[in-house]
């Protein structure tokens, strides 16, 4: 009877210590996830899918709307950025953080005006585009620097960055460049930014100067490939997604021109998180040349090497490796190449 008293006595006295311990453990494991809800007036049922540029997760994910109303959950180790791609091919930034949680609001008809609220850089952002949308487009690059400069180390100012100077249809590098200077003095050892800095440091100059670096890489179908292959009169190497209509939409138009001209050399870079889903689209849109994907999307080695830094993005070179063209307009990219095919 004394032993089982003993016994007793000694589970009450550790069962705190228990206890704290499975809390502990438990609330460590909600802390480090992030979670998006919301919903959105005129999609009653439809998928939108996400990503992270930023190494946050590999691949992508699909978000399921049901009676208007969507979740999605997912662990995260520090602040990172996912990207929503929705039915239209428009994208928008939310910024993931351990256990955060967000709540996004929307008509499917007018994606502008979304809010997205919940932790500070996304009500940041979400504050800053509804100033933007009252303003014309002459007047939004300097909103945009001015935020950045006054925010160098967040998040959105390095979305912004992207957004308005880099993956713009017409990006401005001297600008970025200037503003990655400025978000280094507050960031020394940020290596992207390094990194970034470096990459504009050549574009900036003069986008039509030099020739091919070196580089190596490994097709789909296991092929080496090499900046040396790529001497016929007219190469291309261009980027795309299953995930990003315009750059698809290239791709088609590539494969049209080549089908009128065998000997033009193609390599496109695909930035899947899918290895396995990029070779399908290809084997079903029969894009027969060179296709490089290595699932690590925007962190895939070769874009820093050839200072590709969107999806689209071309370069065109002729036989000697120099580059003659780049990120020609969708609707030129026939009647320009078929200028040097000649």
């Amino acid at each position: 009877m004394l032993k089982r008293n003993s016994f007793y006595k000694m589970v009450i006295r550790t069962l705190p210590f228990y206890l704290f311990t499975f809390l502990l453990f438990s609330c460590g494991s909600e802390n480090g996830k992030f979670r998006l809800s919301g919903r959105f007036r005129n999609l009653n049922q439809g998928e939108f899918m996400i990503y992270s540029p930023d190494g946050g997760f590999v691949g992508i994910d699909t978000i399921k709307v049901r009676d208007g109303r969507f979740s999605y959950e997912k662990e995260v180790r520090n602040e990172v950025t996912f990207m929503l791609v929705f039915p239209n091919y428009s994208e928008q930034a939310v910024f993931a953080e351990p256990g955060g949680e967000v709540d996004i609001k929307g008509d499917a008809t007018h994606l502008k005006e979304m809010t997205i609220k919940g932790t500070d850089l996304n009500d940041d952002l979400t504050k800053l585009r509804q100033r933007i949308n009252r303003l014309t487009p002459p007047e939004i690059p300097p909103v945009i620097i001015e935020y950045i400069e006054e925010h160098p180390t967040s998040l959105v100012s390095r979305y912004l960055l992207d957004k308005y100077f880099i993956l713009n249809p017409q990006p401005d590098y001297p600008q970025a460049y200037k503003l990655v200077t400025r978000m280094l003095k507050d960031d020394p050892d940020n290596g992207k930014l390094r990194k970034l800095k470096s990459q504009l440091e050549g574009l900036k100059a003069n986008r039509l100067q030099g020739t091919l670096p070196p580089f190596s890489v490994v097709d789909t179908k296991g092929r080496k490939i090499s900046n040396a292959q790529l001497n016929g009169k007219v190469n291309i190497i261009s980027t795309w997604a299953t995930w990003n209509y315009p750059s698809q939409d290239i791709q088609r138009r590539l494969q049209k021109l080549r089908r009128k001209h065998p000997d033009l050399n193609l390599l496109s870079i695909c930035l899947d998180g899918d290895k396995w889903e990029c070779q399908r689209r290809c084997d079903r849109d029969t894009l027969n040349w060179s296709i490089v994907c290595d699932g690590k999307m925007f962190q895939t080695p070769i874009l820093s090497q050839l200072g590709m830094l969107t999806v689209p993005s071309m370069i065109v070179t002729d036989a000697r490796g120099r580059i003659i063209k780049r990120d020609l307009p969708p609707q030129d990219i026939e009647q320009e190449i078929e200028k040097f095919l000649k």
